[in-house]
């Protein structure tokens, strides 16, 4: 029964996963998400219809504008399809309940503000927060319990205090997103918070290695990072905790 309704969903994801890139291309911008239509971000001719069903107008297209030719970025297709691909997973995961609501709308959160951070160095709180109390509620009136406060309060108070000590490292828009981290994940977020931290270690070797002391002041962007531990956390956090316990 999950398999079939997560199947069903695939569809109305990659529409949804749609409109977050409109959502992350047009928050940073403070545009309206409504008007005007979507258009070629080159030549500004409006988006047909037929030019914007996700993910297979891109295939067709080739990736380029129907009318100047420029390049569309993998971004747009890649929102499109992660989107689909989370939701489809929450509910596989966790049924029709609550708990797979809260859980879409923490993925979705967590796609625009990958999307926004890779290209603007953005976390946008107009996203973050509202998803924060939403996802809180959700959590708590599905399996009630002040975890999920706590988590939110504790998630964000750590990074808080790694920006107190270090504030070149990370952003208040990173300690916004521990407390949507939080409330989603409750007793989990600290392996989200972990894989983060060790996966973000990979490209700031790298930089180090490229550009040795230079690298220093060559920002990257962590809310990604966060994003991808809190996608592992989501779906297998218990696991991974009680692996890591059971060595202890």
């Amino acid at each position: 029964m999950d398999v079939a309704l997560a199947a069903l969903v695939l569809a109305p994801g990659l529409a949804l996963g749609s409109f977050l890139n409109v959502v992350a291309v047009r928050l940073p911008k403070r545009q309206s998400l409504v008007r005007p239509r979507s258009a070629c971000g080159s030549c500004a001719e409006p988006i047909a219809w037929y030019d914007n069903v996700p993910l297979v107008s891109y295939v067709l297209l080739r990736g380029r504008c129907r009318r100047c030719g420029e390049r569309i970025g993998l971004v747009y297709p890649a929102v499109e399809l992660a989107t689909a691909l989370l939701v489809a997973g929450c509910v596989l995961a966790f049924g029709a309940s609550l708990r797979a609501l809260a859980a879409a709308i923490f993925c979705c959160a967590l796609v625009v503000v990958t999307a926004t951070d890779l290209e603007h160095r953005i976390v946008p709180n107009k996203v973050v927060i509202p998803a924060a109390a939403i996802v809180l509620v959700l959590e708590t009136a599905a399996r009630p319990s002040p975890e999920w406060a706590i988590g939110a309060l504790g998630a964000s108070g750590f990074l808080f205090l790694a920006v107190v000590v270090y504030p070149a490292g990370m952003g208040m828009g990173d300690v916004k997103l521990a407390l949507l981290m939080g409330a989603a994940l409750g007793r989990t977020v600290p392996v989200a918070l972990m894989l983060g931290m060790v996966s973000a270690l990979v490209p700031s070797i790298v930089l180090l290695a490229r550009h040795g002391a230079a690298a220093r002041k060559m920002g990257i962007p962590f809310a990604p990072f966060l994003a991808l531990g809190s996608v592992v956390a989501l779906f297998a956090g218990h696991e991974l905790l009680h692996l890591y316990l059971a060595r202890v």
